[in-house]
C-alpha cells in the first residue's frame, strides 16, 4: 500500500487543513446546532487523522483509496458519537472508532469467509469485554464474556478465533543485527524424517561439503523438525546466529544441487 501520494480518493493530503483544539469545540458548538458546513469543515480538519491510522494497516495488501473511505466513515461516526461534556480530546476519542471501522471492513472482506453467526458472536463478546473493561478496570476472562451473553464459553473461543487475521508464515516477528526473524523459524515440523525435504532430494553429496556445525543445524532443523530456538538452546549459540548459519549452508549446499 503506497499512501505517500499526495492525491487520495480524489484529496490533496498536502493541502489538507488541521485545526486546534478551540476551532474544534466552536465547530462542535454550530454542529450540535444543525451548521452541516461546520461539519463539513470539522470532517476535512480531520482528515490527516485518518491518514495517519490507516499507516497501521499497510501491510494487509488493501488499496489505500479503500482504507481511507472506510477510515472516514469511522471519523463520521465518532463526531457523531462525540460528547464534549466529557473531558476528553476528540483524536483520543476518535482514533479507536477509526481502527474498528478498518477492521471490520478487513474482516469481512477477508478471503477466509466466516459465518454471520460466529461474527455476530465475535462481535458481542468485543463489546461485552469493553463494557467489563470499562466497569472493572481490568481485562475479563473468557467465563465472563460468556455469563454476560449466556452463551457457553467453547461457543466465544471458537467465534473470536474465526474472526482472526490469519499470520503469513514470512511475516517478520523482529530483526536481529539485520537478519529478520519469521514465523516459519518458530514453527516446528512434525513430520517424519521420511517426509522432510532433505531426505526427500539427493542431497548427500551437497551435505557432505559443509561443516560440522552447519550438518547439526540443517539435521536438527529439517530433520527432526526442531525450531531455530531449540537448536540455539542445544548448541549454545543465539538464534541469530541459528538464522545466519542456516542461510549460509544452504546457500552453499544450493551450489552442489
Amino acid at each position: 500500500m503506497h499512501i505517500n501520494k499526495v492525491e487520495i480518493c480524489g484529496v490533496n493530503t498536502s493541502e489538507l487543513p488541521v485545526l486546534t483544539n478551540q476551532q474544534m469545540r466552536k465547530l462542535f458548538d454550530r454542529i450540535n446546532q444543525g451548521d452541516f458546513t461546520a461539519r463539513e469543515e470539522f470532517i476535512r480538519g480531520n482528515l490527516r487523522l485518518v491518514l495517519s491510522v490507516i499507516q497501521r494497516f499497510n501491510n494487509r495488501g488493501e488499496h489505500v483509496d479503500d482504507l481511507f473511505q472506510v477510515g472516514c466513515i469511522g471519523l463520521i461516526k465518532a463526531i457523531d458519537n462525540f460528547d464534549l461534556s466529557q473531558n476528553v480530546r476528540f483524536s483520543t476519542y476518535a482514533v479507536p472508532m477509526i481502527i474498528g471501522e478498518i477492521r471490520r471492513y478487513l474482516r469481512d472482506n477477508n478471503s477466509i469467509r466466516v459465518s454471520r453467526s460466529l461474527r455476530d458472536t465475535a462481535y458481542k463478546a468485543l463489546q461485552i469485554r469493553d463494557q467489563l473493561v470499562n466497569k472493572n478496570g481490568k481485562e475479563p476472562n473468557i467465563t465472563e464474556i460468556a455469563e454476560q451473553l449466556n452463551v457457553p464459553r467453547e461457543d466465544i473461543v471458537f467465534a473470536l478465533d474465526a474472526i482472526q487475521d490469519p499470520v503469513s508464515l514470512f511475516e517478520p516477528i523482529y530483526h536481529d543485527s539485520g537478519d529478520a526473524i519469521f514465523v516459519m523459524d518458530q514453527v516446528s515440523d512434525e513430520k517424519s524424517e521420511d517426509e522432510t525435504w532433505i531426505d526427500s532430494i539427493a542431497l548427500g553429496e551437497a551435505m557432505r561439503r559443509l561443516n560440522d556445525r552447519e550438518k547439526l543445524i540443517l539435521s536438527l532443523r529439517f530433520f527432526e523438525g526442531r525450531t531455530q530456538m531449540e537448536v540455539a538452546d542445544e548448541i549454545g549459540i543465539s538464534q541469530a546466529q541459528v538464522s545466519r548459519l542456516e542461510k549460509t549452508a544452504l546457500r552453499h549446499m544450493k551450489k552442489y544441487i
